[in-house]
């Protein structure tokens, strides 16, 4: 199966993790950016894969930045991406803690998470920045990373990244009592729970990241019942020697909005000297205990599940030190080992829509994980220099799958089709 290069011009092109792909699987949804590591792209496009043709989905204006866009599952003229402050100067510009998510939809910008960095703090907001927006499977939840503004004036030890979600129930407003304060059009909470100085040895995390939302419709708990909403993250936990060994972490969501407002332990808004907390009854749960260094930290890759819920992919070494690529279960046990190869899996990667297979990069070729034959399917011939790592993603139809290429000193768009009906 032969590749296709689907942009040309001289930019570098960068594809999110997942969710690049239009909801009728005609165009990609990316940022412009001079490297990979610069956030500092003005406009989020979309290509047609067919003809090439390039739309420009929102254009940012008073020195602000935009980028790292994915698309609505079922809405082809929805998206949401990172958003940087207009008007940046020297005490508040982008950084972790400095960003915000905007649904985009027709040229417009709608901020998502509201921002109220001066007590009283306001329920349904946060006080801080998001990063790497995800939809639910229907579009009606967004999960994504979250870092504090508050905590970080004290510390950057303190402000320990997190994970939250917003929910679409109602919009938040701001009294606006500082000029960097915001509405946001969903309700908004931390659903993780970190500690600055984790007990060695314990369940407790340093920080929290790379999360994903559990099946398409969430995943049958061992009592035999569904569970409809759940994220899987990786914790950042100590080890009796002090390593940090990540691990990855459920947390089980309420489905009432209600049920986000009952407070817990600690107020959900958190405090000027403690992060936001977790609503009551919402409790992390570790599901990997491993005797080694820990889920694989590199390539840097985001915790996916299969369509039914039933089974969570990572990336961990094997007992000879290379990257393999796992499963398990979101109920724990024991995680299952899917590739026993020779080389380190090389990229993030997603699930065909049916969970029929996994995509990734491995030994520089794009690569599918089939479960039917229990086996890698190469798609790409073996290049001298490897696909890029940071995206690897399935269309909604399974039909094709996107990837980048440094080519010329640009990173461009490619994709690959899957011919065979078992993938279609």
């Amino acid at each position: 199966m032969d590749e296709k290069q689907v942009t040309t011009h001289q930019q570098h092109h960068q594809l999110t993790n997942a969710q690049v792909w239009c909801a009728d699987g005609q165009s990609l949804v990316y940022d412009l950016r001079p490297a990979q590591h610069l956030f500092t792209s003005q406009t989020v496009e979309r290509v047609d894969v067919s003809t090439g043709q390039v739309t420009e989905i929102y254009r940012a204006s008073q020195g602000a930045h935009v980028g790292v866009i994915t698309a609505h599952p079922k809405d082809n003229e929805r998206f949401i991406c990172i958003h940087g402050p207009e008007s940046p100067d020297e005490s508040w510009h982008y950084d972790v803690h400095h960003r915000r998510g905007v649904i985009l939809e027709g040229g417009q910008a709608e901020t998502l998470d509201g921002c109220d960095i001066t007590p009283p703090y306001t329920l349904g907001a946060l006080r801080g920045g998001s990063h790497v927006h995800m939809f639910s499977h229907e579009g009606d939840r967004i999960s994504f990373t979250y870092n504090d503004h508050v905590m970080r004036q004290r510390s950057i030890a303190e402000d320990q990244r997190n994970v939250a979600i917003a929910l679409p129930h109602e919009p938040v407003s701001i009294p606006n009592k500082h000029p960097r304060e915001h509405d946001g059009s969903h309700f908004c909470v931390v659903v993780s729970e970190t500690t600055l100085v984790p007990q060695p040895g314990s369940d407790q995390i340093l920080r929290a990241f790379e999360e994903g939302w559990i099946g398409e419709n969430g995943y049958i708990t061992t009592a035999g019942k569904r569970q409809r909403w759940a994220l899987a993250f990786i914790g950042e936990t100590v080890a009796l020697d002090g390593r940090k060994v990540p691990e990855i972490f459920i947390v089980d969501l309420p489905e009432e909005i209600s049920a986000y407002k009952v407070v817990g332990a600690r107020p959900i808004v958190g405090t000027e000297e403690h992060l936001p907390a977790p609503p009551a009854g919402i409790t992390q749960r570790r599901i990997t205990f491993s005797e080694g260094p820990g889920i694989a930290l590199q390539p840097r890759h985001w915790l996916r599940s299969s369509p039914d819920g039933s089974k969570i992919a990572f990336l961990m070494a094997d007992r000879r030190g290379v990257v393999q690529l796992w499963t398990i279960s979101p109920n724990g046990g024991l995680p299952e080992q899917l590739t026993e190869g020779e080389y380190d899996v090389q990229s993030a990667f997603t699930w065909h829509p049916t969970g029929k297979g996994i995509t990734f990069v491995y030994d520089n070729q794009i690569v599918i994980y089939d479960f039917t034959k229990k086996a890698l399917v190469a798609l790409t011939k073996r290049t001298l220099e490897a696909p890029c790592a940071e995206a690897v993603v399935w269309s909604p139809r399974g039909d094709k799958i996107a990837f980048m290429r440094d080519s010329e000193g640009f990173r461009q768009l490619f994709t690959v089709t899957t011919t065979e009906l078992y993938w279609c």
